[in-house]
Parts: structure tokens; sequence; C-alpha cells
């Protein structure tokens, strides 16, 4: 198949940019279906990471009251929680874990004891 040189017009910036018939051929190679829709540079400043601030919004930890503020928006019926319950709440799969080595480890640790006689 032949490719040749195609101007695109990026989304970002609105300038025009070529793309090339290397490009296209990857693009081919690889069966990815869409043209790019971002010049160089702005596919750059992309991956770079956006320097744009994240909405705080002020809510209600619904485990321990405390005013706490969260990276989105709280849907109606849904729990929110603060820093210090989220990060201590665990799954029932990991608290099951959890206790499933405990239990281990209390077997290994009965096992290791001597027995003593009551004479």
């Amino acid at each position: 198949m032949e490719f040749v040189d195609r101007i695109l017009k990026c989304i970002d910036c609105g300038n025009d940019f070529v793309f090339t018939a290397g490009e296209q051929q990857f693009f081919y190679d690889k069966q990815f279906k869409n043209d790019p829709k971002h010049c160089k540079q702005c596919k750059a400043k992309r991956a770079k990471g956006s320097s744009k601030v994240r909405s705080e919004t002020r809510t209600t930890c619904s485990q321990c009251g405390e005013e706490t503020t969260v990276p989105f928006k709280p849907t109606q019926g849904r729990p929110v929680l603060c820093r210090v319950c989220f990060t201590q709440r665990r799954t029932p799969a990991q608290q099951k874990q959890e206790d499933d080595a405990i239990r281990s480890l209390d077997a290994e640790l009965e096992a290791s004891q001597p027995i003593q006689s009551t004479k």
C-alpha cells in the first residue's frame, strides 16, 4: 500500500501538522483505525502531564462524621470516606486473608510449644 504525507489539524491548538507516510505505515502495521488528533507539541504536553488543578469537594465522612475534601463529586446514596477511614477500610477478601494468616501463625506457635503436664 502506498502512503503519502497528509496535512491534519490538531484538535488542541488548531495548528496544521504533517502525518508523514512513515507514520501512516506505522499506524497501518499496528492496525490503528484512527488518524492522530494531536500535533507533536500538544502530544508531548499531554504525555508530560497536565497542570490542571483537580477540583476538591467538601463533604462529611460517612464513617466518622469528620468534614473532609475529596477529589470527585460524591453521588447520592454512595458512602464517602475521609482519608483515614479509607485507608483503614479493608475488603472482605483482605480481612479473610489476614484472619487466615493469624490462625496459621497461632497454629504454628501452638505446635512449637512443648506440652506441659500437670502432675
